[in-house]
């Protein structure tokens, strides 16, 4: 724990990593780790979870340009042990802040900023709002990079656990979700599953009584692309299916369980057809009251970001 009363933090000259747990990412995971690199980025260290679609390959691949560490772990999926394990490997490597991501996740500053422009402080964790990214129904029909999505959730519907694991009137793309943290690995005692809040000797006071006094850094947004085709659907709750199968006891969100059970009735396109993708009028009904406001930002800095510029 005295690690982090004597880590040194250099402002002008600190470093950054990403950790990322992937399991079957092919569609996504190269332009995460390009747009991370071109923000600000200098290392990362991804956990690949016995993949097997062609994203072990892509990985191996970009370790030739970036400075990418490739952990490769066949066991069963427990990802509040594993991301812990993916900061201490960043701690080794020399993070002083550890950006704890997913493959479907964009840490976009605003304003044009870099990562490195607004995290140059020595802190122990701080937290960053996560908004969910609209699929319009046009993307299941044409060939539109995922980033392409201009629509966002900005003030989700809550839905009752037991309510989304039985109506189908539900769509998960519009639920609140919790925000993400970044964390000093330097005294991290753990991270809780999903990455959305850390135990640090910096913050044990604030987590315990105060976890909303914990820093929030709102120069950074989290762009979140859960749904993005019906193949990448599809292969993700087919990973749901073996988890349960393979566990008796196991914590898995009920809409995950709700999907699981649809995909063993032949019933899952109809759930991402009908309850996951948004036509115009759907949309223009949710900006209306406020559920989704248009955001180009992402998109533009994305594509940028992928161009070079």
């Amino acid at each position: 724990m005295i690690n982090y009363f004597l880590h040194r933090f250099n402002k002008n000259d600190f470093r950054i990593v990403m950790t990322i747990l992937v399991k079957n990412e092919a569609d996504i995971i190269e332009t995460n780790i390009r747009v991370h690199a071109a923000l600000g980025v200098d290392a990362f260290v991804v956990m690949d979870n016995d993949s097997t679609d062609g994203t072990t390959e892509i990985l191996r691949r970009l370790a030739r340009e970036f400075e990418i560490v490739v952990i490769n772990e066949k066991g069963l999926y427990n990802q509040a042990v594993w991301m812990k394990r993916l900061a201490t490997e960043a701690k080794r490597i020399g993070a002083d802040w550890v950006i704890n991501n997913d493959a479907d996740e964009f840490w976009i500053p605003s304003d044009g900023k870099s990562l490195r422009e607004l995290l140059g402080f020595k802190g122990s964790v701080v937290t960053v709002q996560r908004y969910n990214m609209v699929p319009q129904r046009r993307f299941a029909d044409e060939a539109i990079p995922f980033y392409q999505m201009r629509y966002r959730v900005e003030n989700p519907v809550y839905y009752q656990k037991k309510y989304q694991q039985h109506h189908e009137n539900v769509s998960i793309v519009l639920a609140k979700i919790a925000p993400k943290v970044i964390t000093n690995p330097h005294g991290l005692l753990w991270i809780r599953g999903g990455n959305h809040k850390a135990l640090h000797i910096g913050n044990f006071r604030d987590y315990f009584r105060h976890y909303d006094k914990i820093r929030r850094l709102d120069g950074i947004a989290v762009y979140h692309y859960p749904i993005r085709s019906f193949a990448q659907f599809e292969k993700n709750i087919r990973n749901r299916k073996m988890l349960l199968e393979s566990r008796r006891h196991i914590r898995m969100g009920p809409h995950y369980r709700r999907w699981v059970r649809l995909l063993n009735e032949g019933k899952l396109f109809d759930e991402y057809r009908d309850r996951l993708l948004f036509d115009d009028t759907a949309i223009s009904v949710f900006e209306k009251y406020g559920v989704m406001v248009e955001d180009a930002y992402p998109a533009s800095r994305i594509g940028r970001l992928l161009s070079g510029e």
